[in-house]
């Protein structure tokens, strides 16, 4: 059968909002997107520090936050949430703590009502700590015992040096250590409103869903601290760093270089030119050492999008008898891509691919919640959205060959190798400076 040829890419619609930022110093986006009679909120709090013991104590914050309130105990708050056909959850990183919550859209300003009361008067239980502390404890146990994970934070030690960016999970030591008391001052510190952003996508009229957020966290008041964190330090591409992982086997390969933001002009160039080399399914890492070596199941090549800055990471496990090759053919396809120009198939393939998972991202209230939370995070707004679809439909061939040769040049990146040094050492010396 022959395969249709790919139509012209759709332009996304114009979303329907409103924006305001509370007299508290909260930023509101709501989105109006009909079809569902549900709401999806998400609510970002800044939550990055240079403190030693901060990502421990967050981490444990993270945990505890929905284990009591001054009207609720744990199960008490979660059959409330349960109640209204919701769902509360919250996650953490380097950068933020963001509390992500659905319900059906009926129920939000009662749901609105909750997170306030988690905001503003969550308790911290001593005994909820306690479990807690200790679940994460044996988690971290349980992480740090997979090669991929202790690659991951040697990459971002090499990558960010003693930078919180590095501290990808907390200690073990950290986290015992960590009392109720320090989490509820921590709350007190960084929980706040200014600076915060609440994003709300409904079946709602959007100024309906920005008042029924006013009436339930205008009330909340307060300024969090500003904590001094450095600049990222620059990212130079040095010999990879060898752990050994006696009788392994299997090799993670951990690769790291510094990208552009998303608000560069350079970046979807960039998005284009990381997805032909490894971004994608069929991708030319993909196609060279899954499809016709068999090394691995699946390469990955991705942008990550911090606060302070973005990255390029590269990764992939294979066996080890197999690693100098994977690193070799590795090295290949990153100065293949580099020297010599791509093709017009190419770009024309990975640039429908590009407009098509944008659209997709944001297909689905939860995924357009989402999308537009770590937007607003990095200073863009919901019309980058269109902009970034005319961008990608705009980028030639030419600029993603430039994009290309100046982030995918092989001496561009540091790397991390966590494997059975007995058996890997000798014939990877003979391609990579090793440590």
């Amino acid at each position: 059968m022959t395969v249709p040829a790919l139509t012209k890419a759709r332009k996304p619609k114009k979303l329907n909002t409103v924006e305001e930022t509370l007299s508290n110093g909260l930023r509101v986006l709501a989105v109006g997107k009909p079809g569902v009679p549900m709401a999806e909120v998400r609510l970002r709090l800044p939550f990055l520090s240079a403190k030693a013991a901060h990502a421990a104590r967050a981490a444990v914050l993270s945990d505890s936050i929905l284990t009591g309130s001054h009207s609720h105990d744990r199960a008490g708050l979660a059959a409330a949430v349960q109640a209204l056909g919701g769902d509360l959850n919250v996650s953490i990183d380097a950068d933020r703590l963001v509390l992500s919550a659905n319900v059906l859209s009926a129920n939000v300003t009662a749901l609105l009502g909750l997170i306030y009361e988690v905001v503003t008067s969550a308790t911290y239980p001593d005994a909820e700590v306690a479990t807690e502390r200790d679940r994460l404890v044996e988690n971290l146990s349980i992480a740090r015992s997979r090669s991929q994970v202790v690659a991951n934070e040697a990459l971002g030690r090499l990558m960010f040096g003693a930078h919180p960016y590095a501290l990808d999970l907390p200690q073990p030591e950290d986290v015992r250590s960590v009392t109720p008391a320090q989490l509820r001052r921590l709350h007190a510190e960084l929980i706040q409103p200014d600076g915060a952003i609440l994003v709300v996508v409904s079946d709602l009229p959007p100024a309906r869903a920005r008042d029924r957020v006013a009436a339930a966290l205008g009330e909340w008041q307060g300024r969090p601290t500003r904590p001094r964190v450095p600049k990222l330090p620059p990212i130079v591409g040095a010999p990879f760093e060898l752990i050994d992982r006696p009788g392994s086997v299997q090799t993670s390969i951990r690769m790291g270089a510094s990208a552009l933001r998303r608000d560069d002009p350079g970046y979807a160039a960039l998005q284009l030119a990381n997805a032909i080399f490894g971004g994608y399914f069929s991708s030319r890492w993909t196609e060279n050492i899954r499809e016709d070596k068999g090394y691995t199941y699946g390469p990955h090549s991705r942008i990550e999008h911090h606060a302070l800055g973005s990255t390029l990471t590269l990764d992939v496990d294979v066996a080890s008898e197999v690693t100098a090759p994977a690193v070799l053919e590795t090295y290949y396809e990153l100065g293949r891509i580099a020297l010599l120009p791509v093709t017009d198939k190419e770009v024309e393939s990975v640039r429908q691919y590009s407009i098509g998972s944008l659209a997709l991202s944001i297909a689905t209230q939860a995924g357009l919640a989402s999308t537009l939370t770590a937007l607003i995070a990095s200073g863009l707004g919901p019309e980058w959205i269109t902009e970034h679809t005319a961008r990608l439909a705009a980028v030639s061939l030419e600029d993603v060959s430039a994009a290309a040769a100046q982030f995918l040049t092989p001496t561009r990146f540091l790397g991390v190798l966590v494997g059975d040094e007995a058996s890997i050492r000798e014939p990877l010396s003979a391609i990579v400076a090793l440590t």
